[in-house]
């Protein structure tokens, strides 16, 4: 529901109402690990024993970064309502943004692997995320993102920033829960430090499938952020693997 300052915005806002699936990520104590399904940050995967685990362009095991069941998932839009989708980084190599690898499983009864050891301490001394995350998911409704290249709205000649700044503190606190594209989630509105990729690239129509923003245990950079981004039909294929991963920081 749209607060009662932004009613004569509300015509043209609804014209970009759409849902989002928010994560809360719950870090882990030491002593704590979850499931092998369950959804993560961190964490060992799920994976089939005739599948061979992910590496780098050099060689060495990828680390996984997200792993989605969505058995535990919202009912969402174009999303599957099964199967694991997992998200492998290099290692070091994370940041040059092409070393990464994209797996999903659609069939979760066949027998999983359970030896992790070569999964060493090491491989994470240069991971963002620093600790294994318990994911949970909920749906909510919000109306544009600031940085999001579909979100061109203007409040009487004023962009979003420019009319936060008219605001009252309650009012900017309002506004910010229903236009902002921040945080953990999949699909709806994105958000950048440095401005939206697809703004000057041919995949305009890419949607946002998976985002893990800096908290107290993850940190891009200087406070950044990572998108994963896919196109609507590869989505309804389920093709996975065709997504692209893009990060920046302050």
């Amino acid at each position: 529901m749209l607060p009662e300052f932004l009613n004569k915005f509300r015509t043209e806002l609804e014209k970009y109402k759409r849902e989002t699936i928010k994560i809360n990520a719950i870090p882990l104590s030491e002593n704590e690990s979850t499931a092998i399904t369950e959804s993560k940050f961190l964490g060992k995967p799920y994976l089939p024993k005739n599948t061979d685990y992910p590496k780098d362009q050099h060689g060495n095991p990828m680390i996984l970064w997200a792993q989605i069941n969505f058995n535990e998932f919202p009912r969402f839009e174009n999303y599957p309502v099964s199967g694991i989708l997992q998200f492998y980084a290099s290692a070091n190599n994370w940041y040059e943004t092409n070393d990464y690898k994209i797996l999903f499983h659609d069939d979760l009864a066949q027998e999983s692997q359970n030896d992790f050891s070569f999964l060493t301490e090491n491989l994470y001394e240069e991971s963002p995320i620093y600790k294994e995350h318990r994911l949970n998911f909920s749906k909510h409704t919000e109306y544009g993102s600031s940085e999001d290249h579909r979100f061109s709205i203007k409040f009487e000649g004023n962009d979003f920033w420019e009319f936060r700044e008219t605001l009252s503190p309650e009012e900017q606190e309002k506004i910010d829960k229903i236009i902002d594209g921040s945080g953990h989630r999949i699909g709806g509105y994105a958000y950048f430090t440095q401005g939206d990729p697809r703004d000057y690239n041919d995949k305009k129509e890419d949607m946002l499938l998976l985002q893990i923003d800096t908290d107290e245990e993850i940190m891009f950079g200087d406070s950044g952020i990572a998108n994963l981004f896919i196109h609507p039909k590869d989505l309804d294929n389920k093709q996975f693997d065709k997504a692209w991963f893009y990060w920046d920081c302050c």
